[in-house]
């Protein structure tokens, strides 16, 4: 009886279009933006902070990027720690070339020039798809991994190749304790997240899912291909990016090429698969289920006393087997068992 529309009149289009368009909604995530912003920074140890909320939030803009290109305009990628590398080198070489940049600036001119490089990459899909694809935005993987390896300028000639991060400095405020970090990246990701929503309403949402549902039919009616899947690629790497500086200056404080491996880009595409492909909601649940399952395992394992050799592959053989299960029976994931409920609760206590 908690969670129904009834009585909710809308009188304008405004109130008709608006994100959340029942009550209920509106006060549960302002509640819920209340306890993130105000409740969570008092109470959380330090540990919490840095082991899983910081890690959780940039990890939810990463696979929300990937989540851009891949359920919503149906091109496959597996490049995605590639184009969050090329937001941290190029943030962190602004900031080190550019005297008196700020750092949002620097972030903003990182996820540009990973918007460049997904582009670039991005060519390939007007002419294949599907397989072929993903094996092309693999090859970016190698590529950009290759460049900062090998090219010494983008690391400031350091002889091991991890970089300390310059400090986090935002108008005179040195954001150095877990939960200053914590509240950046929060705001940040709501930020970005708001503008993921709103674009996914728009013109340019609805051309993506025209050509993901049939570009052939999509070109027909007038969509251009070429400006339409580019422009995914763009924003997705754009998204991408500045998870990447993020990762660099708020969680590790090292920009090293060995933590954007090919295990990111596939840990990032298993948060899209299980929390839910075209869903912005699905981009957060997949990434908290991520962060979270191998505390859980861990934990199990000193419950069980496992052995060493099990504990450590428990992980994995967790992950392959969550995937199968939900592409067999729920190919939507943790955002479509979510809106189920939500219908259930809309009819309670009638049937369905």
């Amino acid at each position: 009886m908690l969670y129904r529309e009834a009585g909710q009149f809308k009188t304008t289009y405004v109130a008709d279009g608006q994100i959340f368009p029942i009550r209920q909604d509106r006060i549960a995530m302002t509640l819920f933006l209340v306890l993130a912003f105000v409740l969570v920074p008092l109470f959380a140890s330090a540990y919490t902070f840095s082991a899983i909320l910081i890690p959780f939030l940039i990890l939810s803009l990463a696979a929300l990027g990937l989540n851009i290109l891949t359920g919503y305009a149906g091109q496959v990628s597996l490049g995605s720690a590639a184009f969050m590398a090329v937001g941290a080198f190029a943030s962190y070489n602004f900031m080190l070339r550019v005297p008196g940049i700020p750092l949002l600036v620097a972030f903003i001119l990182g996820g540009l020039c990973a918007a460049t490089v997904g582009i670039a990459f991005g060519l390939p899909s007007l002419r294949i798809r599907g397989f072929y694809l993903a094996a092309a935005t693999l090859a970016t993987q190698f590529f950009v991994l290759w460049c900062v390896t090998k090219i010494p300028w983008l690391t400031n000639y350091s002889s091991s190749g991890v970089i300390t991060a310059q400090q986090m400095v935002i108008f005179g405020y040195h954001f150095a304790t877990p939960a200053s970090k914590y509240l950046l990246v929060l705001g940040i990701v709501c930020v970005m997240g708001l503008l993921a929503k709103n674009m996914i309403r728009s013109n340019v949402g609805r051309s993506w899912m025209a050509v993901r549902d049939m570009d052939v039919a999509a070109e027909v009616i007038g969509f251009r291909l070429m400006h339409t899947k580019l422009l995914a690629f763009g924003i997705s790497s754009f998204y991408c990016g500045i998870a990447g500086a993020l990762y660099a200056y708020a969680y590790l404080g090292t920009v090293e090429p060995e933590a954007y491996s090919l295990d990111l880009s596939f840990r990032i595409l298993f948060m899209v698969i299980i929390g839910g492909v075209g869903s912005i909601l699905g981009s957060f649940l997949g990434a908290a289920f991520i962060v979270l399952l191998p505390i859980w395992l861990n934990i199990l394992a000193h419950a069980l006393s496992l052995p060493t050799s099990v504990a450590s592959n428990l992980e994995l053989m967790v992950f392959g087997a969550l995937i199968i299960f939900f592409l067999i029976v729920e190919p939507l994931g943790l955002a479509r068992l979510w809106q189920i409920a939500k219908e259930k609760l809309r009819l309670w206590p009638f049937p369905h």
